[in-house]
C-alpha cells in the first residue's frame, strides 16, 4: 500500500520494498503553444541502499527525474513513490517536509550559504532538517570529508572541490535516507572529482543510504552499483556497473 506523508514520518525508513519507484512517469512542459516532453513513460525501481547512476546527455531528462524524486516537481502522468510516499499525490507542504528531513540534494553549483563559514553551514542545515548538531559535531562531520581545518572558512575562500565536499558534509548532517546528486563533478577538475567520488563511495559503503547520481560522464557513472541510461526522456539501458 502506498502511504502519504501523514501516514509515515519522513525520517522513518520503509523496509522490504524499493526505496524509489517510478511507474509510467511522463513529464511535459508547456510554454505558450510549445510543448516539451522531458520524460516519456519512465519505469524505474531502486532498492534501499542502492547506488544508481542516471547517465545521459544534456536534455536527456536527468535533472527532471531528480526534481521529481526530490518532490520539487510533479509528473504530468504516472506515479513517483519515494520510500513508500507517493510524491505525485502529496501536498506542497508534505513534499517540502520530505525534502527537508529525508532527501539530501547536491547540485552542480555548490549549495552553501555564502555569508556563513563551513561549520555554520553544517549547523544550519541540520537545524533546518530538525536534527540539530553542535558546532563541535559540525567540525566532526567536516572531518569525514577532509575539511576539519576549513571549518572557519566561508565558501568563497574554498576551492570548487572543497565547496562540493562542504555541501556533501551539510547533507550528511541532515542524516537523509536518500541522496540525490546532480552533475556534482561537472565543474571540477579530474583530481577534485576523484576525491569527491571516492568520498561518496566511502560514505555509501558505510551507511545504508540510497544514492542517485545524475551525470553525463560514463567514467563517473561507472562508480555506481548500477547505471541507468536516459536518451530523449526514455530509459535505453540499465545494467550493473562493472
Amino acid at each position: 500500500m502506498v502511504m502519504t506523508v501523514a501516514d509515515q514520518a519522513p525520517s522513518e525508513t520503509t523496509h522490504g520494498g524499493p526505496a524509489i519507484e517510478l511507474v509510467d512517469v511522463i513529464r511535459v512542459y508547456q510554454e505558450a503553444d510549445v510543448e516539451t516532453i522531458a520524460l516519456r513513460g519512465i519505469h524505474l525501481s531502486v532498492s534501499a541502499g542502492e547506488f544508481v547512476a542516471v547517465m545521459g546527455r544534456s536534455g536527456s531528462g536527468k535533472s527532471t527525474l531528480l526534481q521529481l524524486l526530490a518532490g520539487s516537481d510533479r509528473p504530468t502522468a504516472g506515479r513517483v513513490v519515494v520510500d513508500g510516499i507517493d510524491l505525485s499525490r502529496a501536498s506542497e507542504d508534505q513534499r517540502a517536509t520530505l525534502r527537508g528531513s529525508h532527501v539530501g540534494i547536491i547540485f552542480q553549483s555548490q549549495n552553501l550559504v555564502p555569508f556563513l563559514n563551513l561549520a555554520e553551514n553544517i549547523v544550519l542545515a541540520a537545524k533546518l532538517a530538525g536534527r540539530p548538531v553542535s558546532n563541535s559535531a559540525a567540525v566532526e562531520i567536516l572531518a569525514r570529508v577532509g575539511l576539519a581545518d576549513r571549518a572557519g572558512h566561508r565558501p568563497s575562500q574554498l576551492s570548487g572541490g572543497e565547496q562540493q565536499r562542504g555541501a556533501l558534509a551539510a547533507i550528511l548532517a541532515t542524516r537523509p535516507a536518500i541522496i540525490l546528486a546532480d552533475e556534482i563533478t561537472g565543474e571540477l577538475d579530474s583530481a577534485s572529482a576523484t576525491v569527491l567520488l571516492d568520498l561518496l563511495a566511502e560514505i555509501h559503503a558505510g551507511n545504508p543510504m540510497t544514492i542517485i547520481l545524475a551525470t553525463h560522464d560514463r567514467e563517473v557513472a561507472q562508480r555506481a552499483d548500477r547505471v541507468v541510461e536516459l536518451k530523449d526522456g526514455r530509459i535505453v539501458d540499465g545494467q550493473v556497473a562493472a
